[in-house]
C-alpha cells in the first residue's frame, strides 16, 4: 500500500489550471539543502491508514476534482505508485506527478499513465551533488528528463520545468548556463521558484533563510534574453 506522508484534498496551485488533490508520498533518497518537506525524506512515519483514507476522500470528490497529483518526497521511490496511479485513473481522475527524476526506469514505466508532470531540475546536471548531497545524482535526472521529453513529443504529456533558486546554491553564470541548456533541449518555459522556509527548520535551512535574497532584475533580464519564457512563482 502506498505510504502517505500527507494529503491535501484541494489545491489550485500544485497542478496549474486544475483542481487537484495532492498525495504526498513518504520518502526521498536525496537530501537537497533547501528541501521544503524535510519530514518526508525518510520512509519512517507517515499517516496511519493514509492511502485508504485518501481513497475514501477521493471517492466523495469524484466529479468535483480534475485530478490527483502525486508529490513527495519523491513519489517514484514507492513501488506501489503504479498501482496507486491506476486506481485513481479508474476513479475518473487525471494524474499529475511531481518528480525530480531520481529513478529513470520507474518513471519511464508510468509515463503512459500520467497526464502532467512538474519536473524539478535542481541545477546543471554536472552540479547536482552540490544541491542533493548525493554523488552523480545528475545522471538519473538527465535520463529521466530525456524520457519525459520523448513522452511530451509522442504522447502529448503536459510538462512544467521548474528550479528552486537560492543565491548561495546557484551562481548567476551557472543559472544562465542552465537556461541555455534548457533552450537547446527544446524547452521554452521555465518556472523559477524561490527558496521557501521549511516546515522543520534545520540549522542549514536557518542559514539559508538568513542569506536569502531574490534574483536581481539584471539576472532575470539576462535569463529572459536567452529566449526562455520565464515565470517567477
Amino acid at each position: 500500500m502506498l505510504k502517505i506522508g500527507g494529503f491535501t484534498p484541494l489545491s489550485t496551485t500544485d497542478w496549474p489550471g486544475q483542481l487537484a488533490a495532492v498525495v504526498f508520498v513518504q520518502g526521498c533518497p536525496w537530501r537537497c539543502h533547501y528541501c521544503h518537506n524535510v519530514e518526508l525524506q525518510t520512509r519512517e512515519g507517515g499517516l496511519p491508514g493514509g492511502w485508504l483514507q485518501v481513497l475514501g476522500t477521493l471517492a466523495r470528490r469524484q466529479g468535483l476534482l480534475d485530478g490527483v497529483v502525486f508529490s513527495g518526497g519523491e513519489p517514484t521511490l514507492d513501488p506501489e505508485l503504479p498501482d496507486a496511479i491506476q486506481t485513481v485513473r479508474s476513479m475518473g481522475f487525471k494524474v499529475g506527478l511531481h518528480t525530480a527524476g531520481v529513478y529513470p526506469d520507474r518513471l519511464e514505466a508510468i509515463l503512459p499513465y500520467v497526464d502532467w508532470i512538474g519536473f524539478d531540475i535542481k541545477a546543471n546536471f554536472t552540479d547536482y551533488e552540490a544541491i542533493t548531497d548525493i554523488p552523480r545524482s545528475g545522471l538519473p535526472a538527465w535520463r529521466s528528463l530525456q524520457a519525459v521529453l520523448q513522452a511530451v513529443k509522442h504522447q502529448g504529456l503536459a510538462l512544467e520545468i521548474r528550479t528552486t533558486w537560492h543565491p548561495q546554491l546557484h551562481r548567476d553564470d551557472a543559472l544562465l548556463a542552465l537556461a541555455q541548456a534548457l533552450i537547446e533541449m527544446g524547452i521554452q518555459r521555465w518556472v523559477l521558484q524561490p527558496f521557501r522556509d521549511a516546515h522543520i527548520q534545520t540549522a542549514e535551512h536557518a542559514e539559508l533563510s538568513a542569506s536569502w535574497a531574490p534574483p536581481s532584475a539584471e539576472l532575470l533580464q539576462r535569463l529572459r534574453d536567452t529566449g526562455l519564457t520565464l515565470e517567477l512563482r
